[in-house]
Formats: structure tokens, C-alpha cells, sequence
């Protein structure tokens, strides 16, 4: 009873919380306290709670000049992520129903998150047996082929951190031994010249992986989708193949996300 009082308590928290928050989002400009309260329908002093914590995680911003408030940057950047991911998986959802039919191999397709790649969509396909993998899944950074593309494109900041963040999970486990710097480098090298990255029985022994990036109209990695198949039925030819497949795929998407072909890398192609 008390943990389940103790979430209620939260959850309305937050339904509170973003009473503030939907204020600041319908409003022209930055508002004073008073203000904000009064569009509320909240106390001042309760209010001024809310603001502080959202000003301390960026979700809201206090001008120096006269104390008003208004949205910071963390929601800006929030706002934009969901249009981003929205529109990703929007426009990659026929891909991977086509990839699916042309391979019979699982397809699945994902963003980056806090705590690294997350399936967020997927085709299941027909050879992959009792091995599924659902929706939300967290992939290995390190570990995955599409970890690996992520880390491939990520900014180098962003990378150390999810790194470190793998090597100390995989500390706990002792099974799993952490790619070196220089292993990453190399294989970040790799990926970025061949466009794609491949593994065979990282998350299971029996299955192999392709995995390809998606880019926006900035030229930043966006999503990856990955081909997942019986590492028996993906022979030399199958991978050769299934890698220009998927290749066509994630560069068809990523112009219809506003990305421009690399002059460069079609040349090599070619």
C-alpha cells in the first residue's frame, strides 16, 4: 500500500508539474511568476517549486533581467527530438516491411536513447524462428552491429559516454570482454567508409546482423535499421547482397529525411 500511495504521489507530481509546463508552452513569450500561476490555477509558492527544479534540468530558463520565465532548452531540444523521431519511423516503416519480404529476415529499426539503441519498430521475419526481440529493447553499444553504427556517427562526447557506461555493465557481468579504443576507432572507420557494419552471434550465437545508418537533412545519424538472419542462411553471397539492399534502403529513407548523398562515398560505390 505504501509503494502504491508513494506512485500516485509521484505520478501526480507530474501531472502538476506539466500544468506549469503547458503554460510556458502556450504562452507568446516569457512570463512572470504571478502570471504563470494564475494560468495555472496554482499558488505562487507551488509554482515557484516547479520552476525551480525545470530551470535546474533545463526544461524551463529564468531571464536575469526581470525574473520571467519561459521554455529552456532541453524542451526545445525534446520538441524537436520527438519531430524527429516521429517522422524516422513514419518514413522507415514501409522500408522495413519491404526489407522483410525481399530477405525473410527480422528487421528492426532504432534510435538512440539515453541508454543506448532502442528498437522502436520491427518486421519479424520468417527464418527467425523462437528468437524474437520486442519493441524497447536496449542493444549493446559495443556489442551490436547497430551499436556499432550508432558509436560510428555519434559525437565523440557522446560516444565516451555510452562507452563507459557499457564497460561498466560489462564489468558486472565478466563474460563480456569491452572493445578497446583503438578496436572502436577502427571499427568506426570501417563503418563509415563501408557504410554499414555487420556481426555474427553477438546477441545470439546463431544469428547474424547488418546494420546501416539513417541521417536527417543536418547530416546527423537519425536512426539505423538492422537485418537480422540465421547466421547458416547468411552466407558470403546473402550478406553481399542483403548489405546493398539495406544500403539502398537507409540512403532512399534518409533523402526523404533531407539528407544530401555524399559525392564522395557514391563515388566509391560506384
Amino acid at each position: 500500500m505504501a509503494d502504491t500511495e508513494q506512485s500516485r504521489r509521484r505520478v501526480q507530481s507530474i501531472e502538476v508539474g506539466f500544468r506549469v509546463l503547458r503554460v510556458l508552452r502556450m504562452a507568446e513569450g516569457p512570463l512572470p511568476l504571478r502570471e504563470i500561476a494564475a494560468r495555472a490555477s496554482m499558488p505562487p509558492s507551488k509554482v515557484h517549486l516547479y520552476l525551480v527544479s525545470f530551470v535546474r534540468e533545463n526544461m524551463a530558463y529564468q531571464d536575469p533581467h526581470n525574473g520571467h520565465y519561459g521554455l529552456g532548452t532541453f524542451a526545445i531540444q525534446l520538441g524537436l527530438a520527438a519531430i524527429r523521431q516521429l517522422d524516422v519511423v513514419g518514413l522507415a516503416a514501409e522500408t522495413l516491411t519491404e526489407l522483410r519480404d525481399k530477405t525473410d529476415c527480422a528487421i528492426y529499426l532504432s534510435l538512440w536513447g539515453d541508454r543506448g539503441p532502442c528498437i522502436v519498430a520491427k518486421a519479424d521475419g520468417r527464418l527467425q524462428g523462437a528468437f524474437l526481440i520486442r519493441l524497447g529493447y536496449i542493444l549493446p553499444v559495443t556489442t551490436s552491429a547497430t551499436g556499432l553504427v550508432f558509436l560510428a556517427h555519434l559525437p565523440e562526447t557522446e560516444v565516451a559516454r555510452a562507452v563507459a557506461a557499457q564497460a561498466a555493465y560489462d564489468a558486472t557481468r565478466g563474460d563480456i570482454p569491452t572493445p578497446t579504443k583503438e578496436e572502436l576507432a577502427e571499427s568506426g572507420e570501417r563503418i563509415r567508409r563501408e557504410g554499414y557494419s555487420s556481426s555474427a552471434g553477438m546477441l545470439n550465437r546463431n544469428f547474424a546482423a547488418i546494420a546501416a545508418p539513417i541521417f536527417d537533412h543536418s547530416g546527423k545519424i537519425a536512426a539505423t535499421i538492422t537485418l537480422l538472419g540465421p547466421t547458416d542462411f547468411m552466407s558470403k553471397t546473402r550478406l553481399k547482397d542483403f548489405s546493398k539492399m539495406l544500403l539502398a534502403s537507409t540512403e532512399a529513407v534518409s533523402e526523404r529525411m533531407g539528407a544530401l548523398p555524399k559525392p564522395a562515398e557514391k563515388a566509391a560505390k560506384g
